[in-house]
């Protein structure tokens, strides 16, 4: 039987705001435990919760961004479960009237593109921490730490239609939402601290039918390779569990990188098993048009914007202008690049970015904010290619250097220092094409027998002769030219 993936995510976004989303304590990440948890976050009794302003902000810079419906009224309501890191024995989050409503994303999984559409994003706040692993107790005894740093820390919630139909298109889509929330600045993004969790809920049906089958939800995933390696073996271990008779039940799992396996945590609640009703300790959000202009005008141009910017007035391909927008850090390097660079050579700048300069970051694991090579250094390479200084095969052994931070990473010093300038003087070049059409008349009677392969090894002896540094378009010029 052939299968199809049914894929839904709920991603959990940290704000980045300074203070808590109904306290006044510090969001810091890495201090002591339980030294940034006050009266509000640990639920002591007289207590109450004050909204954030800059986490609603945030909220409705995410929803104008996606081009969703900014909720000009929504309700926080408590959602409740008892969990030994939750103080009050509830969440405040938001349920029936949410901040954001709808909203499309749109992504690449490789050159193709697709669009998924958002069915919500609320705010809520986040748990504390249970500390399982190795966890000592006062007594030397093995035990449970419970860490409230976290409690009140501001959340969105962002939650997707179940219209993703692979692992590589959950992922796709991922990566493009980390970039969009790192780009307006609503998140700093950083998965290893938390900052950026998703839960993947992974459904199998045969190929052709309607009706969705049970999902199990993979819990707090913090790794863009972690989460295709658990929807692949869940989907896996589903199939397999239904093709050997058995079904599939609503629960929540847990993905082990380890062992590379999703396992069992609890059976998955439905929203009535959370009681959920409006909180009477806060008011109705209410969000006026005045507001979301104010967050409008204070908003970057966004990443869709720029690419059709790349496309119309740079005339990059579609793919290139969504590469250079995967994230702002890739696509202010870019902008800084062609500053530097005559009009008209935008693609040359696209393709050493995409090529060179991340192979480079890729092989270092480094990002594109800490490129040892500048936007201001790789421009001044790219300049001697287009003044023919250099080739562009020449252009990557340069680069090679400046990367290794040779003579200051300057491009001009490193062509010097090396005898790397190209030759372009047409009666050099003919010299040598007469040396190595003498040595070589077997190869030309193949090409004037038809034998385009023959030019091309002409090429290749007349650059080997030249060591690389003949100018390849003048070569083929007059190669054709002596060739009659």
């Amino acid at each position: 039987m052939n299968w199809e993936i049914v894929i839904g995510l709920e991603t959990h976004v940290q704000l980045s705001t300074k203070s808590k989303i109904f306290s006044g304590s510090s969001t810091a990440f890495g201090a002591a435990p339980n030294t940034q948890a006050n009266v509000v976050d640990m639920a002591l009794p007289g207590s109450l919760p004050v909204m954030n302003k800059s986490a609603v902000e945030k909220a409705i810079c995410f929803g104008l961004a996606i081009g969703a419906e900014v909720a000009p009224r929504s309700v926080f309501a408590r959602k409740n479960y008892f969990y030994p890191d939750l103080p009050k024995n509830y969440q405040i989050s938001q349920y029936e009237l949410p901040v954001v409503v709808g909203g499309k994303i749109s992504y690449f999984v490789g050159k193709e593109e697709k669009t998924l559409n958002l069915t919500r994003a609320h705010l809520e706040e986040d748990a504390g921490k249970s500390l399982h692993d190795d966890f000592i107790g006062p007594l030397g005894e093995l035990s449970t730490g419970i860490d409230l740093n976290r409690t009140g820390t501001p959340l969105l919630e962002i939650v997707t239609e179940p219209e993703l139909r692979s692992a590589a298109e959950a992922v796709a889509y991922a990566k493009t939402l980390h970039g969009l929330v790192v780009w307006l600045g609503i998140c700093d993004g950083n998965l290893q601290e938390g900052s950026f969790r998703i839960d993947a809920n992974v459904s199998v049906r045969p190929v052709g039918q309607k009706e969705f089958g049970t999902r199990a939800e993979i819990k707090n995933v913090n790794s863009f390779r972690f989460l295709e390696r658990a929807i692949l073996y869940e989907a896996r271990r589903q199939i397999e569990l239904i093709e050997d008779g058995g079904t599939v039940i609503q629960e929540t799992r847990l993905y082990d990188d380890a062992k590379d396996e999703t396992r069992s945590m609890r059976t998955k609640e439905d929203a009535h098993d959370y009681r959920y009703f409006p909180d009477p300790d806060l008011p109705p959000l209410v969000i006026s048009q005045e507001w979301k202009d104010r967050v409008q005008a204070s908003m970057p141009e966004l990443p869709a914007a720029r690419r059709e910017r790349y496309c119309s007035d740079l005339g990059l391909p579609a793919y290139d202008a969504a590469q250079l927008t995967v994230s702002r850090a890739i696509s202010d390097y870019f902008e800084d690049t062609i500053k530097a660079l005559p009009e008209g050579h935008a693609k040359l700048a696209s393709n050493w970015i995409m090529s060179e300069l991340s192979g480079a970051l890729n092989r270092d694991e480094l990002d594109i904010e800490n490129s040892p090579v500048s936007p201001e250094q790789l421009a001044k390479m790219l300049l001697r290619i287009i003044d023919n200084t250099i080739s562009n095969k020449i252009a990557r052994d340069v680069f090679a250097d400046m990367w290794a931070g040779e003579h200051n990473r300057d491009a001009d010093a490193i062509i010097e220092a090396k005898g790397l300038k190209q030759i372009s003087d047409s009666g050099a070049i003919a010299a040598m094409i007469d040396e190595v059409l003498a040595a070589n008349p077997e190869t030309i009677e193949e090409y004037r027998a038809g034998k385009q392969k023959a030019f091309n090894s002409l090429v290749g002896k007349v650059m080997k002769a030249g060591k690389g540094k003949a100018n390849p378009t003048q070569v083929n010029e007059i190669l054709k030219e002596k060739l009659g």
